[in-house]
């Protein structure tokens, strides 16, 4: 009796579905003429496409509606929008000219409607209208670009560097972004005047033209971490969360190690700050900060924080010994609230390590602090994965 009361359910949604598969089939006659084709067309350009709206002709055979469009010599891509809908958007453009499109009204049964031509003319393309903001300079070990991408489109920018001084051009490093705006570094390339390129190429393989520019890396190099001693002043925040988590593991050389990170004690107050001597004297020129893989942009993690420098600490804790060299504020290339991230995030903060460029080189120190002004949590506690600091030794 127990199988019977699941069988009947079972039997009765297996016949309700042939039959509907029936009925569906029967509505299709292969032999119904092509649908007829959609009329009153508007066409609105966008930067990069078009957006096509239309009346769609009373038909019960019609499907769908087709563009076919060319985006470059041979490159051809299609556009389709359901019968119930009035509306297609074009996208792929790498230009402003006019170009051919073919409307298609697609019938149940595939017969295609006779073609309709219109022609549109897209708005400047993400590629051209992002390359025109496009600046680069030299800086610390490469070069560093800026760009505005106010449209937010997938874009690559690629940057190039003359290996030979004979047009022989090799890839230094491709950034991917889909932000508002943003600032990308190239590093580890020596102090030697070389002409570097800059491009911008979206997902469709439309380039913009290319800026070419003469420049000399500055000299930099990676301060090794071993000298670096955790130096405990009054007042400053340097017990870790447990005796895992110590200051010594944001200067240890390991990243993304789940346990290997510096945890301050939950429920503190901030700013939070703490003391590192270098054993050495060193010219800062960048740094960088690690977050973790697991979760970025969230929670424990700076956010924004304050370097400062000094070669005589109040021996008190104070602050009258002590420089501001910068204050620095965390990015997160995809712009995204907190709680969703890109793997362009994930990479940039956790595997790359968040680039932090001094804009006015300070004068050499042995001493720094970190102060810690903002996490992106609400909670008092603070993690730091790694740290990592470029610049010079003055001996």
């Amino acid at each position: 009796m127990k199988k019977l009361k699941y069988f009947i359910p079972i039997l009765l949604f297996a016949i309700l579905a042939i039959s509907c598969k029936k009925e569906t089939n029967a509505y299709i006659d292969a032999n119904a003429p092509a649908p007829a084709q959609v009329s009153n067309i508007k066409v609105e350009a966008t930067p990069g496409g078009a957006i096509i709206t239309y009346k769609i002709p009373v038909d019960k055979n019609i499907l769908y509606v087709k563009a076919v469009y060319e985006i470059q010599p041979g490159i051809f891509r299609e556009a389709k929008s359901i019968f119930y809908k009035d509306t297609l958007a074009l996208v792929g453009f790498g230009d402003t000219l006019s170009h051919e499109v073919k409307l298609y009204s697609i019938g149940k049964n595939e017969k295609e409607s006779g073609v309709i031509p219109i022609s549109v003319k897209p708005l400047m393309p993400p590629v051209r209208s992002v390359m025109e903001t496009v600046t680069f300079e030299s800086t610390f070990g490469g070069v560093v670009v800026e760009f505005k991408n106010i449209h937010q489109a997938d874009l690559s920018i690629v940057v190039l560097m003359d290996t030979t001084g004979h047009n022989s051009w090799a890839p230094v490093t491709t950034y991917y972004t889909a932000a508002l705006a943003g600032k990308f570094a190239t590093h580890g390339l020596d102090s030697i005047e070389r002409r570097f390129a800059v491009f911008v190429r979206d997902r469709w393989n439309n380039k913009s033209d290319t800026l070419i520019k003469s420049l000399k890396p500055l000299y930099e190099m990676l301060i090794p971490w071993k000298p670096f001693v955790a130096y405990h002043l009054p007042n400053d925040f340097w017990t870790g969360e447990n005796a895992t988590h110590t200051l010594e593991k944001a200067f240890d050389g390991i990243v993304n190690v789940s346990e290997d990170v510096f945890a301050t004690k939950d429920f503190l107050t901030r700013p939070q700050w703490w003391t590192l001597d270098l054993h050495q004297n060193v010219v800062f020129s960048r740094m960088k900060l690690y977050q973790r893989t697991s979760y970025p942009y969230s929670g424990v993690w700076v956010k924004s924080f304050e370097i400062w420098g000094s070669n005589d600490p109040d021996a008190d804790g104070g602050w009258t010994h002590w420089e501001l060299f910068e204050k620095f504020n965390s990015f997160k290339p995809s712009g995204l609230p907190m709680g969703q991230v890109t793997a362009e995030d994930v990479n940039y903060a956790a595997a790359s390590g968040e680039d932090f460029n001094f804009t006015v080189s300070p004068p050499p120190v042995r001493y720094i602090r970190f102060k810690t002004l903002k996490t992106y949590g609400t909670s008092g506690q603070i993690f730091i994965c790694e740290l990592r600091f470029w610049g010079q030794i003055i001996p």
